[in-house]
């Protein structure tokens, strides 16, 4: 086979599979999220695979889809800050601070999860129970979580591959183990998103655990300036 015929068969198979975000494709997501299927969708920064947060078998889906070992944890995209609160979650100094500067946007930060969070994907670790949250600064995306819920999600590629800027890539990558893929054009990326949690520790009081779209320079002066405006000594161990 030829390299054109490939891509041409490959287009042909993913046109069932991949849809232009509408009314309908939206209702369609919704019902594959509630029957436990895995989907592809676009976000502010890159693609990415998606299921409901509160199945743990859908959650395998997306493991089994990407090729990632469990040891990663995935995020739960949210369609509003004050979801994270409905969902027993809770922003521990300082990233409430750092949620009021960049959410929604390309911010990622690590919640504490209380003893009634319900969400399959809440990490568990020597006592403590945190959840990684991205509310998407993107009229795409927020119209599909207000019609799906909360997702739980990762980037839509398979793991250690280049994440995908636009459903095809997504389904080059992923291919038949997705049911949907929501095609509204190329996302910004390929920069994902900035993660943070919190720490004692930690300079400002923060453990920068990924840096992306938002730099460290950025998130040290939102919670520096904050603190200056409160009149109030900066978080944690300075070094300026």
């Amino acid at each position: 086979m030829t390299g054109m015929a490939a891509v041409e068969q490959m287009a042909n198979r993913s046109s069932g599979r991949v849809r232009t975000i509408s009314p309908e494709t939206l209702d369609l997501a919704a019902e594959l999220i509630r029957r436990g299927e895995v989907i592809v969708i676009p976000t502010d920064t890159v693609y990415g695979v998606a299921c409901d947060p509160f199945n743990a078998k859908a959650i395998e889906g997306i493991f089994a889809a990407k090729q990632r070992p469990h040891t990663k944890a995935l995020q739960v995209l949210l369609p509003s800050v004050a979801s994270i609160a409905e969902l027993g979650l809770r922003l521990p100094d300082p990233l409430g601070i750092l949620a009021d500067a960049f959410l929604p946007g390309p911010f990622s930060p690590i919640c504490e999860a209380d003893e009634h969070c319900s969400l399959a994907t809440v990490r568990v670790d020597d006592g403590s129970r945190t959840q990684g949250v991205r509310v998407p600064d993107s009229d795409d995306s927020r119209r599909l979580l207000e019609a799906t819920g909360p997702l739980a999600a990762s980037s839509a590629n398979r793991s250690g591959l280049p994440s995908a800027q636009t459903a095809q890539q997504a389904y080059e990558q992923l291919g038949d183990s997705v049911a949907l893929y929501i095609d509204a054009g190329p996302t910004p990326g390929p920069v994902a998103s900035t993660v943070v949690a919190a720490s004692a520790d930690g300079e400002d009081g923060i453990a920068l655990l990924r840096e992306g779209v938002i730099s460290a320079q950025s998130v040290h002066a939102a919670i520096r300036e904050a603190a200056h405006a409160s009149g109030r000594p900066g978080q944690g161990n300075q070094r300026l």
